[in-house]
């Protein structure tokens, strides 16, 4: 076999592989769970940044404890990093310590309410066209994502929203 059979070869090979993982991926858009989950904006350190959008995840939990510091300035994200188990329950996206599927590492926080809502250890990022323009938010809006949520592994997002008066508006960002 000549070095241009090869180079052939091997060019058909990567596409090959770039197309099956495009198809899995669409496949999964097409028949898993989708969900719109309130988002966190989160900045990043990264050298490289071009027009993405970091956000985590926040959702909310059952069967987890959190657990309080009794030392103070005492950094209670780090105590409170726990595996979780991701499902869908009446349209809203659920952390659970025990489960199958989907899962990941995420933190607890507790709410002045009380309540305990779970936050995505690893953000998502969602592309943004240079021709895009980012809104502002204003008071009572909110940044929602819809996720899919693979069999395994992290939520992809899909696209992302504003929430005002219960209603979620897409936002065109290509």
């Amino acid at each position: 076999m000549n070095k241009m059979r090869k180079g052939l070869l091997l060019g058909a090979l990567q596409i090959v592989l770039v197309l099956s993982l495009g198809a899995k991926l669409l496949y999964d858009r097409m028949n898993r769970p989708r969900v719109w989950v309130l988002a966190a904006v989160y900045d990043p350190e990264l050298p490289i940044r071009g027009r993405y959008i970091s956000e985590r995840l926040q959702m909310p939990t059952a069967g987890f404890t959190y657990t309080e510091s009794a030392q103070q300035n005492w950094n209670e994200w780090a105590m409170n990093r726990r595996w979780a188990y991701l499902e869908v329950r009446d349209g809203k996206l659920f952390a659970y310590p025990q489960g199958s599927g989907a899962g990941e590492w995420i933190f607890l926080r507790k709410n002045n309410d009380g309540t305990i809502a779970a936050f995505s250890d690893e953000p998502v990022l969602l592309f943004v066209s240079d021709r895009a323009e980012l809104p502002l938010l204003q008071r009572g809006q909110e940044i929602w994502v819809e996720v899919t949520v693979p069999a395994k592994g992290p939520p992809r997002p899909i696209r992302m929203g504003v929430k005002k008066d219960g209603v979620i508006t897409p936002l065109h960002l290509d």
